[in-house]
């Protein structure tokens, strides 16, 4: 088995606070907004989350690496975090069917890390003070002149991204028997979800961001799905545009995290850049339609205004998280279209939430059969 080295690495936050430790993936610098997901496992498929694009992650679980990787746990095709912090990295795996080493799978991707520190302290810190940015290093310890090169590491508010993770050109996905015809806009779109509309009968053709409401209905689609990604919603004015068009034709429409936060800008609510965001596997949430509660999976930094919704005639909460009473999910009356802030695909509870791809089926059966 190969034996890895590690050397020396930094880890410098905007504020200035340095945390030392050690390296892991490649030896390199990076920089992005630091964050942390509170979940105890599942990290591949964080790393490979588009919606995490520009940011590093701290996770708080003890352990990272110890399960290895292997490629049924991706989001997408690319590792799409900037960094990774973490307590302790395992460069050695136990599980048999794992393909690899994280370290093996970082070094490939040109991932750079730093672990062996107190992220407990470290959580704290950003718990408190909100998240920022900051920048890792493991080839350079000269914390002046990472500070110079952390400035140029844009603020993830006003910055749009989903243009960065979309898919290039256009695909299908078939299915033996076509139930339905799903348009999916691509805003940083995760493998499960569309694994969820399929296994439903939803054949679906993924458009990339920036694409036309026109040249989507063009294919004759029964229903719309907006997807999850990253970056700031208030700027992603292309899809914004799409959705106010499908609201107009009044076709089935769906939305998850950024798709949520899209629907509630089209319909002239605001979005707001979090003190730290939701980020893990075990956020409560209430249905305020059913009376009923979900442990749900959460990835997002911005959040839906409470007020402007309550405020506006068209658009109705229809579920809130239970640990701060944020807007986790809407829907727009007199129309057949709902979001949720939180992620139903990615086994929460865990089916708690994955009755909201079957109330979107029902909706486009109704939709089909009207």
């Amino acid at each position: 088995m190969k034996l890895h080295t590690t050397t020396d690495a930094v880890l410098v936050l905007e504020d200035g606070t340095v945390f030392r430790g050690k390296s892991l993936g490649r030896i390199g610098t990076t920089g992005g907004e630091v964050c942390f997901n509170t979940g105890m496992t599942g990290y591949q498929e964080i790393f490979t989350d588009p919606s995490y694009y520009g940011q590093i992650v701290i996770t708080t679980v003890s352990h990272v690496g110890n399960y290895g990787v292997q490629p049924e746990e991706v989001e997408s095709g690319n590792i799409q975090i900037k960094g990774l912090v973490c307590k302790e990295f395992s460069h050695h795996f136990s599980r048999k069917t794992a393909e690899g080493s994280l370290q093996e799978y970082f070094e490939k991707a040109g991932i750079v890390g730093i672990c062996e520190i107190d992220t407990r302290e470290l959580v704290r810190y950003v718990r408190d003070k909100g998240v920022m940015n900051a920048i890792i290093s493991s080839d350079s310890t000269d914390i002046d002149d990472l500070k110079e090169k952390l400035k140029e590491v844009p603020s993830m508010a006003g910055l749009e991204l989903s243009s960065k993770v979309t898919t290039l050109e256009q695909y299908d996905l078939p299915v033996t028997e076509t139930r339905f015809k799903v348009a999916v806009l691509d805003l940083g779109v995760k493998r499960n979800i569309l694994n969820n509309l399929t296994s439903r009968g939803c054949e679906c053709r993924v458009f990339p961001y920036g694409t036309t409401f026109e040249e989507m209905e063009e294919w004759g689609p029964d229903g719309y799905f907006i997807s999850n990604g990253p970056g700031d919603p208030a700027v992603t004015f292309e899809a914004v545009k799409s959705v106010e068009q499908i609201l107009a034709i009044e076709k089935p429409m769906f939305g998850i995290c950024m798709g949520h936060q899209i629907l509630a800008q089209a319909n002239g609510i605001p979005t707001y850049k979090m003190h730290n965001g939701h980020r893990g596997l075990n956020h409560p949430v209430k249905n305020l339609i059913t009376g009923k509660s979900e442990i749900t999976s959460q990835n997002h930094g911005f959040a839906v205004d409470a007020d402007a919704v309550r405020n506006n005639p068209n658009v109705e909460i229809t579920h809130i998280n239970l640990n701060d009473n944020t807007v986790e999910g809407i829907r727009i009356k007199n129309k057949p279209a709902f979001s949720v802030q939180y992620h139903p695909e990615s086994s929460p509870g865990p089916h708690d939430s994955e009755y909201l791809f079957d109330l979107f089926v029902e909706m486009l059966e109704k939709e089909k059969n009207s």
